[in-house]
């Protein structure tokens, strides 16, 4: 038997584009405080991947800077293959591990804003209690986003702009279905993003604008804007599909 969630899309409304952007707005006046600290977290997973990324590469960044005012320098780095493949593997593993708890933190907000919205008690500490009993589907979804993304931007990049709704919809769907294996996950963010494409795709583009708002603060905002764009996600899923009552605990 299909899940009923897939019934719930079919017979889903159409979102109203205005009302959820004004929702959104209103909603970020009082969760501005755990975006940043939702924001802070996740910076300080991305910092030491950064770094890690760079250092291997600081010679070839040192010689451009030694070397600026000869225009016969050719700057290279003098490394194996077998280096960059190792290098190459590892970036990668740590860039799962990273994307593994930014999820959990993701689906950690999605619940915060519900609660905020349905007026609960707002959860505070266990930004990463998603990952308990989720990390192999949290690796798979983040594999299969990372697959869809790469074919869509090969074919001639157009795809990309298609399937990046229902990619945005991973996170919602796996916060409030607990009981969706991966499949169902991705095949209901297809069927949902297609059935509103035009709708999703508008208020993406929009809060995802407004979410880099915060480099105008020297850079400091971001950590509260970057949040930005999964609040109106989560009314375009309440509007949609809806919470059912268990999954409001």
């Amino acid at each position: 038997m299909e899940h009923p969630i897939f019934d719930s899309i079919e017979k889903a409304a159409k979102p109203d584009f205005g009302d959820i952007l004004t929702k959104s707005f209103d909603a970020v006046k009082e969760l501005w405080q755990p975006a940043l600290f939702h924001g802070l977290i996740s910076m300080l997973f991305v910092i030491p991947l950064l770094i890690i990324s760079y250092v291997p590469l600081m010679p070839f960044y040192v010689g451009l800077f030694e070397n600026m005012g000869d225009p016969y320098y050719q700057p290279e780095l003098d490394y194996e293959i077998s280096f960059w493949i190792g290098y190459m593997l590892v970036i990668f593993a740590l860039a799962l591990v990273v994307q593994l708890f930014n999820f959990s933190l993701v689906a950690h907000f999605y619940k915060v804003i519900q609660f905020k919205d349905t007026g609960l008690n707002r959860p505070s500490g266990n930004y990463f209690s998603f990952l308990k009993g989720n990390v192999t589907k949290i690796l798979l979804l983040n594999l299969a986003a990372m697959g869809i993304a790469i074919v869509a931007a090969l074919l001639c990049y157009l795809p990309i702009f298609y399937v990046m709704v229902p990619l945005q919809l991973f996170a919602v769907l796996f916060t409030f279905n607990q009981d969706l294996s991966v499949s169902q996950i991705i095949k209901a963010a297809f069927k949902l993003g297609h059935k509103f494409w035009l709708i999703i795709f508008g208020i993406v583009m929009i809060s995802s604008m407004i979410a880099q708002l915060g480099i105008i603060f020297c850079f400091v905002g971001v950590f509260v804007t970057q949040l930005f764009v999964h609040i109106p996600i989560y009314y375009i899923y309440k509007s949609t599909i809806g919470f059912k009552s268990e999954a409001l605990l």
